[in-house]
């Protein structure tokens, strides 16, 4: 994700995390460009610790003082991946770099987000957040069946289930494969890559709103409930009689 997307917080997070999982490293987006260094620069003086010491006049003045202990050594963890033009070749990284995807927060990963987990890649998120976007990932590990990756008591907790994935190799692949073994599921697909299903409880909806729009109803919360045969989900006769589907899948 972008620079602006990740809080102060978050970053000295990320910093602990590091320092309890040896070997490991954090790669990041370089975008924007100009943002790389300050983001070192923060990770030396948040590592460091700023303290006053006798400037050795023998009057007792005091000045300041800055001991950077390990600012170095985890900068020299971090990896900025540069900007890829192609949305494809961006994203096709989350997998040959990343193993675990920390998340944003108080706004979480997106579009990057649903690349990673369709890679493979397990995310790792807060949620005690309230609004909507600080909580896309928290819905997304739900359905996936992975909400032991949600983080609700906050920062704590998500540093912890980082530093258990990272060592923790047994438990790691156990994730993973599960993961992986959503995104291959068929007959019916997993209802968190049914895209056909997605759309037709969306249009469920958006339909009882123009008839409530017509009927001249004030605005309200729409609850669409499935029908039978959606709640079924995706088959492969589906997609198949489907050239538009079919044409989609064989351009990707």
């Amino acid at each position: 994700n972008k620079f602006l997307k990740n809080s102060p917080d978050t970053v000295r997070s990320w910093m602990r995390i590091l320092r309890e999982v040896p070997d490991s490293f954090l790669c990041l987006l370089d975008n924007p460009k100009s943002g790389a260094n300050y983001l070192r620069r923060f990770v030396h003086e948040a590592a460091g610790d700023p303290k006053l010491q006798d400037d050795g006049s023998g009057k007792n003045n005091l000045v300041p003082s800055f001991e950077p202990k390990d600012g170095d050594e985890l900068n020299e963890r971090i990896h900025f991946l540069p900007w890829e033009r192609s949305p494809f070749d961006h994203q096709a990284r989350n997998q040959d770099f990343c193993n675990v995807m920390l998340d944003s927060w108080p706004y979480n990963g997106h579009t990057v987000a649903q690349d990673a987990l369709y890679g493979g890649v397990p995310i790792v998120t807060r949620s005690d957040g309230d609004d909507m976007s600080s909580r896309v990932t928290t819905s997304a590990n739900i359905v996936l069946g992975l909400d032991f990756l949600n983080a609700y008591e906050g920062l704590k907790q998500y540093e912890n289930i980082a530093i258990e994935l990272g060592n923790n190799p047994s438990k790691y692949n156990e994730i993973r494969r599960k993961l992986i073994d959503t995104a291959l599921q068929r007959n019916p697909m997993h209802p968190y890559w049914d895209a056909p299903r997605y759309v037709k409880n969306l249009e469920s909806g958006l339909i009882q709103a123009w008839e409530g729009f017509l009927a001249g109803k004030e605005p309200d919360v729409i609850e669409v409930v499935e029908s039978e045969e959606t709640a079924r989900g995706t088959y492969d006769d589906v997609l198949i009689s489907t050239p538009s589907d079919r044409k989609t899948h064989d351009e990707l």
